[in-house]
């Protein structure tokens, strides 16, 4: 017998607003870098023809759609490749672990993100499966 604090029945619900929040937290990276809201120092002077830029315009564009649940699984997919990239370019060369590195959002949020990319969107999404 396993103990269940919350019944199984709203695992989809869980996951739908894990998916919610996750992308409403994600989708700042891209506000921050493309339009500075929120203002962030590093971003300022910003060109959208460089690394950063391509980045805020995935995180942007991926942000919504994984918000609102549509075409989850190939954008979480993509979105996850990008954290990937992003820990290894920026964090992994600074030192082993993600507390010393400052990686550990880039990845955390590249297995959220797969993880979507395997499990679906769960509920409220667009293209519920």
């Amino acid at each position: 017998m396993t103990l269940r604090i919350i019944p199984q029945r709203f695992s989809p619900h869980a996951q739908g607003l894990l998916r919610i929040a996750a992308a409403l937290l994600f989708l700042q990276h891209g506000t921050a870098k493309l339009f500075g809201v929120p203002h962030v120092a590093m971003f300022d002077g910003l060109q959208i023809i460089s690394l950063l830029g391509a980045a805020g315009i995935i995180e942007l564009v991926g942000g919504v759609l994984l918000l609102l649940g549509l075409l989850t699984r190939p954008v979480a997919f993509i979105l996850s490749g990008q954290m990937a990239v992003a820990y290894f370019l920026f964090h992994a060369g600074k030192a082993f672990w993600p507390i010393l590195n400052n990686g550990e959002l880039a990845a955390l949020y590249c297995f959220v993100f797969l993880f979507f990319a395997a499990a679906g969107p769960g509920a409220f999404a667009l293209d519920r499966e």
